[in-house]
């Protein structure tokens, strides 16, 4: 299994507006999952003993998506094949979507680069074996020999809709999913963007059925370099990227690969996706734009 290491977070809740109209009702679980810090503020009947259930269903995702325990993941990329489970079979389909809309910039093959990294080895030996290209998709899925995933790059966004769409289906109206990643029910949330260098610089109002997320590349080293590795070995462009969307696994899909976009190619990706929210920008002057 890889190393874990605790990534910073640059989103922090400012404000819920109108989230504890009955604060008796009111409930809020943390804990731990993907290796990360976790929470959900969840207002309702029945909300405490519906928290109680959590960690059981974040088992049940982690038992697909982790790098950090026996996950259908980690057999998949010990055996190179697997026919995945329906989770797995959603999360590679956005995978795909991901590469395409980004030119590349997303690429989950990138993990024998990342493992390299984290062990004091020279990653241009595993170079090789990067390329989405090389991954079969289908009712059963091929990875080429040595190849080896990350979900990490939108694994937590995607068990944030998950854990939204859980509490939803059982009646739930008011809810503040922190996975990493932000999923909102109910609202309206202000959450603050921050950056490792200048600090809180803006802000967003996360309505209901939105999700944001936040990627800031050089704020966690593995092996000296930022923990997001583009394909190709190009370092990242900005500091910090904020995505906003419908969806946390496609915001943070997105937040993860566009560090390594220009504002063009930014731009581009905007006009093909109606769904998207504002994407912020910060880069390493602390200069702020929102697209």
């Amino acid at each position: 299994m890889p190393p874990k290491f605790q990534r910073r977070r640059f989103l922090q809740v400012i404000a819920a507006a109108g989230f504890f109209t009955r604060p008796a009702q009111a409930a809020e679980w943390r804990g731990s999952a993907f290796g990360a810090d976790v929470a959900l503020t969840l207002s309702g009947p029945g909300a405490a003993a519906t928290l109680l259930k959590l960690p059981a269903f974040l088992a049940q995702i982690e038992a697909v998506f982790s790098l950090y325990r026996p996950s259908e993941l980690t057999a998949l990329n010990t055996t190179g094949q697997a026919r995945p489970s329906p989770w797995l079979a959603q999360a590679l389909s956005l995978c795909n979507d991901l590469h395409n809309l980004t030119q590349g910039a997303f690429d989950p093959t990138v993990q024998p680069l990342w493992q390299a990294l984290s062990e004091g080895e020279n990653p241009v030996a595993k170079q090789s074996l990067v390329g989405w290209r090389h991954v079969q998709l289908g009712p059963k899925i091929q990875l080429s020999p040595g190849q080896a995933l990350t979900l990490n790059g939108m694994a937590q966004g995607f068990a944030a809709d998950l854990v939204r769409d859980w509490l939803a289906a059982q009646g739930f109206r008011h809810a503040l999913v922190q996975m990493g990643e932000y999923a909102a029910l109910g609202g309206p949330f202000t959450l603050g963007i921050s950056d490792p260098v200048a600090g809180l610089l803006g802000q967003r109002h996360l309505a209901s059925g939105r999700a944001l997320a936040a990627s800031s590349p050089r704020a966690t080293l593995v092996g000296g370099q930022p923990h997001i590795l583009h394909p190709q070995g190009f370092g990242p462009r900005w500091s910090t990227v904020a995505v906003e969307a419908d969806s946390a696994a496609l915001a943070d899909g997105l937040s993860t690969a566009l560090v390594f976009l220009d504002v063009a190619q930014i731009t581009a990706l905007r006009h093909k996706l109606p769904r998207l929210g504002p994407v912020t920008l910060i880069d390493d002057q602390g200069d702020l734009r929102v697209i």
